[in-house]
C-alpha cells in the first residue's frame, strides 16, 4: 500500500460523517431519530438492513469460508430468505399495530412492563458482545495493512478511531443517518468484493472457477452429518437457519428498528424479504472472492502465508495484490462495513435504552425532549463500551463468523420464544414468561460454553440455538402456565395490555 491508499481511507471516513449529517436532517424529537418519521422508502431500508447484517464479518470472515471449504454457506442464505418470509407475514403487522417504538414494547403490551424491560436488558447485553466481535473483526485487517506499512499500533486505538467517527454522524443524526450512510457503504464493499474478483482474475487469466469445481469446492448442498450436531449440513442451514432468521428480524431491536422507519407495513415486508435475496446474492460475492484466493494462492494454507488468523487471507491479498488506490478503496469498504454495524448497533442500543428500560424505571412519565437526550447520551455510552468485548475476543482463533452468530444465538432463542410464547398462550403471565426465558438464555449459554471453551466439541449446531429457545420457552413456560385458570388468565391479561396502551 502507499500514501494514496491512506489518503481514500482518510477521505471516505470524513465522507462517511459529512453524508450522514448531510442526508439526516436535523433530528428535533423521539420517533424522528429513533424511526426517522417514519418517512425512509422500503429499498433504502431494504440496503441498510443487509448493510446491518452483514459488517466487516462478511467481508473478511466468509471469503475464508471457501478458501478452506466450499460454498456450502449458500444453505443458509435460503433459510435467512425462509425465515424473512415467516416474519414478514406473522410478526412484522403486530409492530406496525399501534405506535411501537421497539421490538420488545409488544412483550410490554402482552406480559407487562416487567417482561419488555427483561427483554430489552437482554439485547443491549447481546448486541454488545456480539457487536464488539463485529468491531474486532473491522480492526484485525486494518491492524493488518498498518503492520505492513510499518505503522505498528494496538487494537484498541484502532477501535477508538473507528468508533469516535460513527458516533458522531449517529449522536447527531439517528436512524435516517444511519439507513442512508448504510446504502452507500453497502454499494461500496459490494464493489469491492467485485473488484477483487476482477483483479485476480485478470492476474490468473481466468480459470479459477473450474479449478475449484475440479476440487469439490462449488459443494452448495451437504446432507451428510448429523442433522442435530453437524452445523454444515442441510438441515440446520435450512430450517435452523429460518429459524434463526425469524430471531434476528423478528425480535431484534437492531433490524425491527429499520422496519418500522418505512412508510407503511407492506412496505416493511417488501424491504425484509427483498434483503434476503439481496443477502444471498452477497454471499455468493464473497465466497466467489474466496475462491478466486484459493487459486491465486496456489491452494496454500494461510498459516503456510504467514498469517496468524485465517480471517487475515483477505487483507492479506488487499495488501499483495491490488494497485494503489484500489487497496484503499477495498479497505475503506471493510470499515465501511464495519461502521455500518457499528452504527446501526448504537442507534437500535440507545432506543432500547431509552424505550425498555429508561423509560420503564422511570416513576414519572417521560418526556419526549427528555428521552431524546437520553437517546443520544446513550450514544455516546454504548460506543465506548464496545471496546471492552472487542478487545476480549481478540484472542478467540476460530472462525470470527460462526463466533459472532454463536454468541447471539445465546439469547435470540429467549427473545423469539418470548414473542411466541406470548402469541400462543394465552393464559400465561408476566411471571411465567420472565422465568423461563431466563431459562431458555441459560440453557443456550450452556451449550456455547461447553462447546467452545471446555469440551472443544459441538453437541447443537449454532443455527439450532434460537429454536432450541423457543421450545424451552413454549413447553417449560406452557407448563407454568397451567397453575393460572382459564378464565381469570384472561381476565389478568387484558388488565396488562390496557394498562400498557
Amino acid at each position: 500500500m502507499q500514501i494514496i491508499d491512506l489518503l481514500v481511507i482518510i477521505a471516505y471516513l470524513v465522507a462517511t460523517a459529512w453524508l450522514g449529517l448531510k442526508l439526516s436532517g436535523k433530528q428535533k424529537d423521539l420517533q424522528g431519530y429513533f424511526l426517522g418519521g417514519r418517512n425512509i422508502p422500503w429499498w433504502a431500508v431494504c440496503l441498510s438492513v443487509v448493510a446491518t447484517e452483514t459488517s466487516a464479518l462478511t467481508v473478511i470472515g466468509i471469503p475464508v469460508m471457501s478458501y478452506l471449504g466450499d460454498i456450502n454457506y449458500l444453505q443458509l442464505g435460503l433459510g435467512y430468505i425462509l425465515g424473512r418470509v415467516v416474519v414478514a407475514f406473522f410478526m412484522l403487522p403486530r409492530y406496525y399495530d399501534g405506535e411501537m417504538l421497539t421490538a420488545y414494547a409488544y412483550l410490554g403490551k402482552r406480559f407487562g412492563t416487567s417482561t419488555q424491560t427483561t427483554a430489552g436488558v437482554t439485547f443491549l447485553f447481546t448486541r454488545l458482545l456480539a457487536d464488539g466481535i463485529r468491531v474486532l473483526a473491522a480492526a484485525i485487517p486494518v491492524k493488518v495493512i498498518l503492520d505492513g506499512l510499518g505503522i505498528h499500533t494496538n487494537y484498541f486505538v484502532i477501535i477508538v478511531v473507528l468508533s469516535l467517527v460513527t458516533i458522531a454522524y449517529t449522536f447527531i443524526g439517528g436512524i435516517k443517518a444511519v439507513v442512508w450512510v448504510d446504502v452507500a457503504q453497502m454499494c461500496l464493499y459490494v464493489v469491492g468484493g467485485l473488484l477483487a474478483i476482477i483483479v485476480i482474475t485478470a492476474a490468473l487469466g481466468g480459470g479459477w472457477l473450474s479449478e475449484a469445481a475440479s476440487a469439490d469446492k462449488l459443494n452448495m448442498f451437504i446432507f451428510e452429518g448429523n442433522p442435530i450436531s453437524a452445523p454444515d449440513s442441510f438441515i440446520p442451514s435450512l430450517l435452523g437457519g429460518a429459524v434463526f432468521a425469524m430471531a434476528s428480524h423478528g425480535s431484534d431491536q437492531l433490524i425491527v428498528q429499520r422496519l418500522l422507519s418505512c412508510r407503511s407495513k407492506i412496505e416493511a415486508q417488501k424491504a425484509l424479504i427483498v434483503s434476503g435475496v439481496v443477502v444471498f446474492v452477497q454471499f455468493a460475492i464473497f465466497l466467489a472472492v474466496g475462491l478466486a484466493l484459493w487459486a491465486y494462492y496456489d491452494h496454500a494454507l494461510p498459516a503456510d502465508l504467514g498469517l496468524s488468523r485465517d480471517d487475515e487471507i483477505f487483507p492479506l491479498f488487499i495488501i499483495e495484490g491490488l494497485p494503489p488506490g484500489v487497496s484503499g478503496l477495498l479497505l475503506a469498504g471493510i470499515l465501511a462495513a464495519a461502521m455500518s454495524t457499528l452504527s446501526s448497533s448504537l442507534s437500535a442500543l440507545s432506543s432500547s435504552t431509552v424505550n425498555d428500560v429508561y423509560a420503564r424505571l422511570k416513576k414519572t412519565p417521560m418526556t419526549d425532549a427528555e428521552g431524546f437526550k437520553v437517546g443520544r447520551w446513550a450514544t455516546i455510552g454504548w460506543g465506548i463500551a464496545f471496546i471492552l468485548p472487542a478487545t476480549v475476543f481478540q484472542s478467540d482463533e476460530g472462525n470470527i463468523v460462526i463466533l459472532a452468530l454463536g454468541v447471539a444465538g445465546i439469547t435470540y432463542g429467549g427473545l423469539l420464544g418470548a414473542f411466541v410464547f406470548g402469541m400462543v398462550n394465552k393464559r400465561a403471565t408476566a411471571v411465567d414468561a420472565n422465568i423461563t426465558f431466563a431459562l431458555a438464555v441459560a440453557v443456550n449459554a450452556f451449550f456455547f460454553v461447553m462447546e467452545k471453551y471446555i469440551t472443544g466439541e459441538v453437541w447443537v449446531a449454532w443455527q439450532w440455538y434460537p429454536l432450541l429457545g423457543v421450545i424451552v420457552m413454549v413447553v417449560i413456560g406452557g407448563l407454568l402456565s397451567l397453575r393460572h385458570p382459564k378464565a381469570q388468565t384472561r381476565s389478568t391479561v387484558a388488565e396488562v395490555e390496557g394498562s400498557n396502551r
